[in-house]
């Protein structure tokens, strides 16, 4: 079992990622993080999905990917020369005696305060997983009062460009018969 990064051009539309999730899930997979946002062609939303499984049974699932509606393409990235990056904000308990130990341990990590309470501080970090473990294991001492996680976004390194999307026609959705639900149930 390892970790694959998938990475997923989809149809911007609703319910997209719903049918995305729900493969995982009838597949058994736990979705280790999933982030989606706006890609380089307009109309289109890129999905970077992180999982833990074998090589076999993680290409299983990316050819399933790959047959749904609304997905243009999937491609798993891990074993590419990559970068991978992810957002934290870390809300930390702080009393004026800790403020600057925070403050230091904060710098080391080129991360940013950027909420300041009378009780609490607020850092923002970005990294790789590793960075932001470390960051959290050192200020889990202060009391950490709240976490939040963007998960992964990943990108191939170097000339690779960004992933291909070729021009394919459109499928169509399966129409719905009357009565399908009657006759499923016998």
């Amino acid at each position: 079992m390892a970790k694959h990064s998938l990475v997923a051009i989809v149809e911007d539309k609703p319910g997209v990622l719903n049918r995305v999730a729900s493969l995982f899930r009838r597949r058994g997979f736990n979705i280790d993080s999933i982030a989606v946002g706006h890609s380089e062609t307009v109309g289109l939303s890129r999905m970077t999905i992180v999982v833990d499984g074998t090589a076999t049974s993680v290409e299983q699932v990316r050819k399933q990917l790959d047959k749904l509606i609304d997905v243009v393409r999937v491609t798993d990235i891990s074993e590419d020369n990559l970068v991978a990056r992810e957002l934290a904000l870390l809300k930390v308990k702080a009393t004026p005696a800790t403020r600057s130990e925070i403050i230091q341990i904060v710098d080391i990590f080129r991360a940013n305060i950027v909420d300041v309470a009378a009780d609490s501080m607020m850092v923002e970090v970005t990294g790789d997983d590793d960075k932001i473990d470390s960051l959290f294991r050192l200020l889990k001492g202060f009391g950490i009062q709240e976490i939040a996680r963007t998960g992964r976004i990943a990108m191939a390194r170097g000339a690779g460009g960004p992933i291909v999307v070729e021009e394919r026609p459109r499928r169509a959705r399966p129409k719905r018969v009357k009565g399908a639900d009657e006759i499923s149930n016998l």
